[in-house]
């Protein structure tokens, strides 16, 4: 009898801990390798810049800020007394629908988002307990992002994952007393906040804390503001490792640390926290022994700045996927809501060719690796196990696609209707006509 009491007893408090949620239930720590696969295998995902900076879309007074119009609050002089009111205070996205961004995310062929939880001016997109500047409690909005889109990308099967700034132009202990010039820390590294390493512990660890607790798995944390002089090596370690206890099959981008070489956005030499680099604006002339992530934007800004015309056309950026792909890279490309939460017209026309493109020919892209030989001149390849995809912009008048002679091509046929083509030795002959008029695919089966 006592036994069984004791049974009861004990299945009671089994109950009661999954109940209140505090029997979670246990997962195997993965590899690195095994971390990695999923994002290896997706290639494509879109990147979001948004927050209250969306209201000016980079123009104040009729004056129109250089760069990205995420840097307006830096560029146009804003003190932090101005910014909450002009911009902060008017921010009320009544349109935002993470279901549709999504939907468009997933139409295009993206297998993973990344949104942006606090860009450089402090703002955070979620309901933070560690601070009140935030899109819950201080607009009249009052909805925290941050769940919303988490929510709609699982239902989508979309891996959800957010940036973080670790620079903070509004906090009193990070950047905010460098105004008017806030980002004077990153040409000028002896500019220094003595109070910076409290805002560390107290303010940016404990909202990084808080992301990866309340908002279910995240894919990839990617860190961006490393480059200020009170940001060390050390505080970046620190930061992984306590990513790795929360969440320790996520993974992190390069920008956790402080060894990013600019723009090229790889590694100097060095012991560095961090899982890819991240070229930023420019893909590498080559492949790169480790992971790499090319994030761009569609027109010259991140944030949305509707002055700027400058789209890049569906081509260009096809050819960039593939581009980049064939070198053994991710895309991330990204798209800059305006202020009442809709993606921008021309970023969805874009996306929906490009949907359209990988709809035909995804598995070109998905799981691909580096090609395993030259960039051929009318286009790319791309490998997966014994097949090489040739990818092929200049569609040859003659009908002969002259392949490496170091690919020993058994089979070939169009990825599009599947049209098997003769091969002659390293020559394999086309229809007269492209099937595609961006990028024609052809599957090469590999004697060896």
């Amino acid at each position: 009898m006592k036994n069984l009491k004791r049974r009861i007893t004990l299945s009671l408090v089994l109950l009661m801990l999954i109940s209140t949620g505090f029997a979670q239930k246990q997962t195997k720590k993965l590899s690195t390798d095994e971390r990695m696969a999923w994002w290896r295998d997706a290639r494509f995902g879109m990147f979001i810049h948004w927050g209250p900076y969306a209201v000016p879309g980079g123009e104040r007074n009729g004056k129109v800020c250089g760069g990205g119009a995420e840097w307006i609050m830096d560029k146009l002089d804003y003190t932090i007394e101005d910014y909450e009111k002009e911009v902060v205070d008017v921010f009320e996205p009544v349109k935002f629908d993470a279901e549709e961004w999504v939907r468009i995310a997933k139409n295009a062929g993206m297998k993973y988002i990344v949104l942006t939880s606090k860009h450089h001016d402090g703002f955070a997109m979620w309901n933070s307990k560690i601070s009140d500047y935030n899109i819950v409690k201080r607009t009249d909005f009052g909805r925290d992002v941050v769940k919303e889109l988490a929510e709609a990308c699982r239902k989508e099967d979309i891996v959800f994952c957010f940036y973080h700034s670790i620079t903070d132009w509004h906090h009193p202990q990070a950047q905010s007393i460098f105004y008017p010039h806030y980002n004077v820390g990153q040409k000028d590294q002896t500019k220094s906040n003595p109070e910076f390493p409290k805002y560390f512990e107290n303010y940016l660890k404990p909202q990084v804390r808080e992301l990866l607790t309340n908002y279910g798995d995240i894919g990839v944390v990617w860190f961006d503001g490393e480059w200020i002089a009170d940001y060390t090596t050390e505080m970046g370690k620190e930061m992984y490792e306590m990513i790795m206890e929360l969440q320790p099959n996520t993974i992190v981008n390069n920008r956790v640390d402080k060894g990013r070489n600019g723009m090229a956005g790889m590694n100097v030499e060095g012991n560095f926290a961090g899982d890819f680099g991240t070229p930023e604006k420019e893909v590498p002339a080559t492949g790169i022994d480790s992971d790499w992530e090319a994030c761009f934007t569609m027109n010259g800004s991140w944030g949305y700045k509707p002055s700027d015309k400058k789209w890049k056309s569906d081509e260009k950026l096809i050819h960039s996927l593939i581009d980049i792909v064939s070198k053994g890279g991710n895309f991330l490309l990204n798209v800059g809501p305006d202020g009442m939460g809709v993606i921008p017209t021309e970023s969805i026309e874009i996306l929906a060719s490009m949907g359209d493109w990988m709809d035909t020919n995804s598995e070109s892209i998905y799981g691909c690796k580096a090609s395993p030989v030259n960039r051929p001149e009318w286009g790319r390849y791309t490998s997966k196990d014994k097949v090489v995809y040739a990818h092929v912009f200049d569609w040859p008048e003659d009908g002969k696609l002259m392949i490496d002679e170091k690919l020993k091509v058994k089979k070939a046929n169009l990825v599009d209707g599947g049209k098997k083509l003769k091969v002659d030795g390293s020559i394999v002959a086309l229809p007269k006509n492209a099937p595609d008029n961006i990028a024609s695919v052809i599957k090469l089966e590999l004697a060896q």
